[in-house]
């Protein structure tokens, strides 16, 4: 069954519709009928059976026949925090890691940062990323739509939220790897993790000793030397495995055994 967003706030009133791009899509690219079926979600963590009632006015008005809350959502709230690269592999980092099930996902300037937009250009890669999540969270049958940060200094990714139960910092000139053993050690709960990446050249040795200063574990990912993006993608395929839905996860006393 095809799935299609709602917003939440059409499920609260007496004539729910799907507009915007997923009502064109219904419409004119799959030519769905009254009386087809669809699925859909909200964003909040729930699903959704509907069968189409109407068209109306570029809306796709639907009768809703049931709700779900499938387990398709990681346990791990995991956030990432990404140095600007050029601005396509951004888009393609947002897909990605949408469908590998990260909670929030926070762009950065830091010291080697080499794209730097202004505040215009921003609003609108904002609004691209948006976009891009949430059909990303389609495509994947996601119920939850990756979240997209304001744009923040290296500085305010430091300083941010201090409730997390562990911050990483993947840096290529860390030699030490992820050991469920020596973080359980430190660690009650590893629910809620920040991880930080740097952009193409790297981050400054400056930056690693502030961010060790502010809380931050270092972290390597092998002994070669990946692309900003691949670095990314696989650091957060890992965090899903050792404490996400990607892998069979351990109880703490068995990580210490």
């Amino acid at each position: 069954m095809r799935l299609f967003f709602i917003e939440e706030s059409e499920l609260a009133g007496p004539d729910p519709a799907v507009r915007g791009v997923d009502a064109r899509h219904i419409i004119s690219a799959l030519r769905l009928k009254p009386g087809d079926r669809i699925g859909l979600f909200d964003g909040t963590g729930k699903r959704y059976e509907a069968r189409i009632s109407a068209f109306s006015s570029g809306k796709v008005e639907v009768s809703v026949l049931g709700s779900s809350c499938p387990d398709v959502e990681s346990p791990l709230e995991l956030v990432v925090a990404q140095s600007f690269l050029k601005e396509k592999k951004m888009d393609d980092l947002v897909r990605m890691l949408t469908e590998l099930g990260i909670s929030k996902w926070i762009p950065f300037i830091s010291e080697r940062s080499v794209t730097r937009p202004d505040d215009k250009r921003i609003i609108a890669r904002t609004l691209r990323w948006e976009k891009i999540a949430k059909e990303a969270a389609k495509q994947c049958k996601r119920t939850k739509i990756t979240r997209i940060g304001k744009m923040a200094s290296f500085e305010e990714i430091l300083a941010s939220e201090k409730d997390f139960d562990l911050k990483i910092v993947f840096w290529e000139n860390e030699k030490n790897l992820l050991d469920q053993k020596s973080l359980a050690a430190g660690h009650v709960n590893l629910k809620k993790i920040l991880v930080m990446f740097g952009p193409e050249g790297g981050f400054a040795v400056n930056e690693i000793e502030k961010a060790k200063e502010s809380g931050f574990i270092t972290a390597g990912i092998g002994p070669r030397i990946l692309k900003a993006e691949t670095a990314t993608i696989c650091a957060c395929a890992l965090m899903q495995f050792l404490f996400g839905d990607m892998g069979k996860n351990l109880d703490k006393d068995e990580w210490l055994k």
